[in-house]
Formats: C-alpha cells, structure tokens, sequence
C-alpha cells in the first residue's frame, strides 16, 4: 500500500489523484482534516501511528513554509513513526540543488539527513522551484506595467530555473508506484538510495517577465532591478509573517547572485513526455493580473 501525505495540498492532491488513477494500486491518501482520507497530522504524532498502519511505501510530501524548529518536529515525527510502523520505503519530496543557499533549504537538508539513518530505503525527489514563482510576479506586475509601462521586480540579471508542478506530480506517481511494484517482485526498488534533482528545464528571470508581459498586455514593457531594501519594504505591508518575508527575500537575494539557474536536471529523463512549457503558465497569469486590476478599477470608478 502507498499512502501520500498533505492530499490537502495542490502538489499532495496531485500525487495522489495520479496513483489512484493507475489500475491495481493500492494507494490511500492522508491528510490533517481525516474524513474520508486518514488523518495524518504532522503536529500531532499519535495520529501517525495509525495512519502509518499497513503502508508499504510514504509519499512524504514536505510540511510547507513554517518556522523551521516547527518543520524540524513535524519532519522528525514522521520519520520517527514510519520507522516504528515497518514502513519499507519513503519518497520525500525535498529542494532542489540550486535552491542549497535558501533559507527554505535548511529543513530540507536536516530531514534528507533524518531519513538517511532510518532502517527503511529512502527516495529524495529533490523539487525545482514552481513556475508560480514567475507567474505571480508577473499577474501583480501587470496593472503597473499598463500603467508605466515598467516590470520591477527584485531580480537583477540572475534566473530562476522553474517547473510546472504537475511535471513534479508526475515523476512522483512514477518513482512510487515502480517503487511498490519493486517491493513486491523483488523485496527491493531500484529507486532505493537515488537523489533526483527535478529542475526546471526552462530559466526566467526579469527581462523574460517584462517581455511575456509586453506581448500579454500589447504594449512595450521594459524590466527595472529594484534593490532588495526596496522589496523588503514592499513585503513588511504584505501580511506576510516573519518568517515568510525572510524567506521571500532569500529567493530574491539568491536570484540577484545569479544562484537559482540550473546546469542539469534528471527531470527529462522521469517524465513520459517533454516538460510542460512554463512560459505560458507566466503569460495566463499575467493576463489575469491585468483582467483583475481592470475589474478593481472600473468597480473603484
């Protein structure tokens, strides 16, 4: 049996639409709220001891921003309980190599640590960052790049290697279910012990914005670096908690040191098809930006 934590989640919610779409696999999903999926809840390990019940195979979906003693509890409690529950193989679903000096990438790092000294075979699937990450950008840029006709964004030259989050999706439902077929005719996976580095094929940064905007919205728009003094004063009005903004401005500032593109990436080789084109993700979101901010402004008139 596969159980796939966080199904509450888009990425969670994906894994595991896609194994139970496979015919003849076993795979149940968990979830914090229970109902009609088990009831895994990372802040309260007695649940995880029946929720571990009977699984062969944990699609460990990683906890989500919070502070990082918060995800550094929740992430132990899991390995601990799926080490006293007999699991036999945990997929987690990490960050990827070019994000190692984020401030996202310490929880990662220390639960990749976790899972290398318990007594069951371990899978890291090491996530590129989602290509939400340029196409918010893009959908809040969009009413000021009508208007001034001017995308600022924190950024400098450097580039953001992103993927689509179904491609992550996908390569996850593959590697757990060769994963449970492995256990069955062999007691083993051939997926046992291997980091997968599931970067973005495809690298934008704020120059590439500023052109999917121009075409998006019929108009010239040119990129501004903005300093991150400037972002981080945008952010302290954003209702954003502490730790959020802290980790925002890390992207940024590792983004501006030209640290988040890319070399290589196992992603092509784990997918059926070629990577889903992001780019056009960037460019629907910039067009919504701009629908709605013309939606608030015929209302506020």
């Amino acid at each position: 049996m596969i159980l796939v934590t966080g199904i509450s989640g888009a990425l969670g919610g994906l894994v595991f639409q896609g194994l139970t779409a496979i015919d003849g696999l076993d795979a149940v999903g968990g979830t914090r709220a229970g109902g009609t999926a088990r009831r895994i809840d990372f802040d309260d390990p007695a649940s995880l001891a029946e929720g571990f019940a009977g699984v062969d195979v944990l699609v460990f979906v990683s906890a989500g921003y919070a502070e990082d003693d918060v995800v550094l509890a929740r992430h132990g409690a899991v390995v601990d309980a799926a080490a006293r529950a007999g699991i036999r193989h945990v997929i987690y679903t990490s960050l990827a190599g070019s994000g190692e000096l984020m401030t996202i990438a310490l929880p990662h790092r220390w639960t990749e640590s976790r899972l290398a000294e318990a007594p069951f075979d371990v899978t890291i699937l090491r996530n590129g960052l989602y290509a939400e990450v340029p196409a918010g950008l893009a959908a809040a840029g969009a009413g000021s790049a009508v208007e001034t006709g001017v995308f600022a964004a924190a950024l400098g030259e450097g580039r953001v290697s992103v993927v689509a989050k179904q491609d992550l999706a996908d390569v996850a439902v593959r590697v757990a279910a060769e994963v449970e077929r492995d256990l069955a005719a062999h007691g083993s996976s051939r997926h046992a012990g291997q980091v997968y580095e599931l970067e973005g094929v495809t690298a934008i940064g704020g120059r590439e914005i500023a052109e999917v905007l121009a075409e998006a919205l019929g108009r010239q728009v040119a990129y501004q670096d903005i300093p991150l003094s400037g972002m981080r004063a945008a952010l302290a009005g954003s209702g954003l908690e502490p730790y959020q903004v802290t980790h925002t401005i890390s992207l940024f500032s590792n983004a501006k040191a030209g640290l988040l593109e890319a070399r290589s990436s196992d992603l092509p080789a784990l997918l059926a098809a070629e990577p889903r084109p992001v780019m056009e993700a960037v460019a629907e979101a910039a067009r919504a930006g701009y629908r709605s901010q013309s939606v608030t402004a015929v209302r506020a008139g």
